[in-house]
């Protein structure tokens, strides 16, 4: 074989570097986006004032959070496996399951968005456009409804999107994005002119200790939507500049959507009323739309159909790249780490398609195990936090191209701290929320074992072909130095 075809066959091993810092902005509009799709439940459960400060709050947390995030990810800008491979970097020499159990934690709340947010635009499109397609199709224990079709086209449709590359996956993104705008703009903006704009009717619902206990409940809730700008840091192998370009990102994302989150329980809950938001906690923003801009409710599904594409787009994007780097990393099965020869990771998201598609069709509510994945997300963002002070203490040395002030190795036990609470408490009390409860729980303890359970097996093959491999080299070496001897 030809030198030449070698070439022009060999895969890659590395992920492409194409991207700039405004495309990990990009990305991390979806968090955005996912805020308006829990913003009438926040302020139906805490009040628009109290909401308001709560969302502030957890936005600052993830401030903390992703600022720490801006030195480790310049720590290991080869890696796409982003805060889980951090987590497991850190903890290695002490506990080497966090490497399982942080992939999978990290991995499953963005891996099953397809199959949510498919069914939710599914749904979306049968009401607003298709409400007589009440049709079913039965295959055995399976239904196939309208809305679940529509899911299955949405998901094949976002496969397909990253699967021809980064640059047409970033088109989409950049076209979404600017589709978000509109919503967001008259969400913040018009309620300022408008006489129906109460902002001091707004209550506070958190009161006592019960209102302490609710209020970590739902940072444990809020946090799958602040602290989800780490996505920026998820790419750092891919910027053209890592340590700048990934900096950039979650800086500029960080300081973005603090503004969003604050305002916009003010403005629109303002607007639209706890009363009514409460009455339809899911869907108000659409006739405060209406109401703004006059008549246009069909344009407000499509710009919730298009934030809704850009969280699919961005979750199968972040999720196959942290399945390839767990593959690439021996974490879960070694063959997901492998890139075809265009630098795409096809084999994880081959398997992101098929998870979905099952859980769509079977499940067809997949929404409990998405919010269940909360626990083992928090989990993944503890560990490393905290292993920011693993690394400053075991290595002093190690090339850090951003060296943040020496303040923040304090303050990242401070978080890790609080890291914790949110997640002993949020993960058994989020039922007061209309969430779940112990069923879920059981749920997501369940999935993070199995990742344990198919690290342990991989690396006790890795092990025993080490030691088959060695065993044949000694072999090898015997043998020649047999024949060295007969000669």
């Amino acid at each position: 074989m030809s030198t030449e075809h070698i070439e022009q066959t060999e895969q890659p091993d590395h992920l492409p570097k194409r991207m700039r810092w405004f495309d990990g902005f990009a990305m991390a509009m979806t968090m955005p986006a996912a805020l308006i799709a829990t913003l009438g439940a926040s302020i139906t459960g805490l009040g628009g004032w109290g909401a308001a400060v709560l969302w502030a709050i957890s936005m600052i947390l993830a401030m903390g959070v992703n600022w720490i995030y801006t030195e480790l990810a310049t720590m290991f800008p080869n890696s796409s496996g982003g805060i889980s491979y951090y987590a497991a970097e850190a903890w290695k020499s002490r506990a080497p399951w966090v490497a399982p159990l942080t992939g999978v934690g990290y991995w499953l709340p963005w891996g099953t968005n397809l199959a949510t947010y498919g069914a939710v635009t599914g749904a979306l499109v049968q009401a607003q456009w298709f409400p007589n397609e009440d049709w079913v199709i039965q295959l055995g224990p399976i239904s196939i409804t309208f809305p679940i079709l529509i899911g299955l086209i949405v998901i094949g449709v976002m496969y397909l999107i990253n699967i021809i590359g980064v640059r047409v996956t970033m088109a989409f993104v950049y076209v979404t994005a600017g589709i978000l705008m509109i919503p967001l703009f008259v969400f913040i903006v018009f309620p300022l002119f408008s006489a129906d704009w109460a902002p001091l009717d707004l209550t506070w619902k958190l009161n006592g200790f019960e209102g302490l206990h609710t209020a970590i409940v739902w940072l444990y809730i809020m946090a799958w939507t602040t602290f989800g700008i780490e996505v920026c840091a998820t790419f750092a192998p891919e910027y053209r500049d890592s340590v700048k370009d990934t900096t950039k990102a979650i800086k500029a994302s960080v300081l973005f959507c603090l503004g969003i989150f604050f305002v916009i329980p003010l403005t629109l809950g303002g607007y639209a009323g706890e009363a009514a938001i409460a009455d339809n906690p899911a869907t108000f923003f659409v006739a405060s739309f209406a109401s703004l801009v006059g008549g246009a409710a069909d344009v407000m599904v499509l710009c919730l159909i298009a934030s809704l594409l850009l969280i699919m787009t961005t979750s199968v994007a972040d999720a196959s790249r942290v399945l390839f780097n767990m593959g690439k990393e021996r974490v879960t099965v070694p063959a997901l780490g492998v890139l075809n020869r265009r630098g795409i990771p096809v084999r994880s998201l081959n398997v992101m398609l098929v998870m979905n598609v099952v859980i769509l069709v079977l499940l067809q509510n997949p929404l409990a195990i998405i919010v269940t994945g909360n626990l083992g997300y928090i989990l993944t963002h503890f560990f490393a936090v905290s292993g920011f002070f693993l690394l400053r203490k075991d290595r002093p040395n190690a090339v850090r191209p951003i060296l943040l002030p020496r303040f923040f190795v304090p303050l990242s036990v401070v978080l890790s701290v609080l890291l914790a609470i949110i997640l002993v408490v949020g993960a058994t009390g989020f039922s007061i929320t209309g969430y779940g409860g112990f069923l879920e729980l059981g749920v997501a303890l369940g999935l993070l074992a199995l990742g344990v359970v198919i690290w342990v097996f991989v690396q006790r093959r890795t092990k025993r072909e080490a030691g088959i491999s060695g065993s044949g080299a000694a072999r090898t070496d015997t043998e020649r130095t047999d024949a060295a001897r007969t000669d």
